[in-house]
This record gives structure tokens, sequence and C-alpha cells, in this order.
């Protein structure tokens, strides 16, 4: 893992979370549950978590069904401290948002970290997050990722990869992991531990035994 120094986290640090309609549950849902108890903690409290439509309506619906109301949208001024992006099956709508891109683009410049869960590592990729980085996206389609930005150095069969302050992840329930992994970033190995504890994660170890 590499390391660079970060900038200074504002009094009341947000994590955000964008999202359009089409995005896959689990890539927002899974670091929102990590993250939503980890506020309920004295040690994080001061986070803000709020979800941001990647379009001017609030409203959005999941690959799945599960339809949400976003906080704000990518439209409102707002000074992020940690920013994830989820993913969607179809990514080429999403890819085509200008404004959505520049979003992401403007935020990773003064943004602590960037994240991003299966193929939202592609909206990395189009706003020049990755270029020069070590990264993932969806298990299995690292070779397509590779060939349509060749400047991110993409790493094969790997869950979680952090390179300074960029994380990208499989996505799915690995989205799981991934946040753990910011939450020990923005706080401590321990504190994440407790978190995975909290909310049973822990478990998992012994459940495919």
């Amino acid at each position: 893992m590499l390391h660079s120094p970060l900038p200074q986290l504002r009094p009341h640090p947000r994590l955000v979370f964008s999202c359009s309609t089409g995005f896959l549950t689990s890539d927002v849902t899974a670091p929102v549950e990590v993250f939503g108890a980890a506020t309920k903690k004295a040690w994080f409290s001061s986070y803000e978590v709020i979800v941001v439509s990647a379009t001017k309506a609030k409203e959005a619906v999941s690959e799945e069904g599960l339809k949400i109301v976003a906080d704000r949208t990518i439209y409102d001024d707002l000074k992020l401290d940690a920013l994830i992006v989820p993913s969607s099956y179809t990514m080429n709508d999403v890819l085509k948002n200008k404004d959505l891109i520049s979003f992401i683009k403007k935020q990773s410049r003064s943004a602590s970290w960037i994240a991003s869960n299966c193929s939202g590592a592609y909206l990395l990729g189009e706003a020049g997050v990755l270029d020069g980085k070590n990264a993932t996206t969806w298990a299995g389609g690292e070779k397509k990722f590779a060939d349509s930005y060749p400047k991110i150095k993409v790493q094969f069969d790997r869950n979680v990869v952090v390179d300074h302050n960029v994380i990208t992840s499989n996505g799915g329930p690995v989205s799981y992991q991934a946040a753990f992994e910011l939450l020990a970033k923005l706080s401590s190995e321990k504190f994440a531990n407790e978190i995975s504890e909290k909310i049973q994660f822990a478990r998992l170890r012994n459940a495919f035994k």
C-alpha cells in the first residue's frame, strides 16, 4: 500500500456516496451501513454521511429496485472529505454524464479519500483520478478496464486496492471490505474492527466453511 500526506479534515467532515438510477444496491448500502454505524460512536460522530444524486433529480432506483432519496445533488456547493462512487451494470449512460465526471474530478482535488466499488472505477478512470495508480474493478472485468484506460495500473484478482488516497474494489459484497478499509484509514484498524463486530460482519469468517 502507498501512502501520502492527506489534507486536514474539516471540523465536520462529510463522507458522500454519489448515485443515479440503476446503481447496484450493495455498492451503496454496504458502506452506508458501515459508516452509519460508525457515526454513532464518539470517535466518528463528527462525520456526516450523505447521499448525493448524480442528476438534478434526488430520487434514484437501484438495479434491484431499491428506491432512495438523496440528500443533495452534484449541482450543490459541496466540500467533501471522502467520496465513494458506486457502479451500474450498464455504465455507458453514466459515463456520458459529463457533469458527474466534472464533479468527481473537482472533488478529487480536495477530498482526503476517493473510492469506487465495482465498475464505479470507470468513472474514476474517466475523471483521470486513477492515472498512474494501481486500481481494480469488478472481478473478471480487469482486462477490459485496462484496455479502456491504459494509464491505469490495473490489478487482477484483487478484492480491494489502495493507492495513495484512492480505494477501488470489486463491489457487491466486497463493498463491505472496501468500506472497512476506508474506515480504518479515516480512524484506525481498532475502530474498524469494532464496527465489524457491531454489525456482525466478522462472523462471515466462518460462513462458508
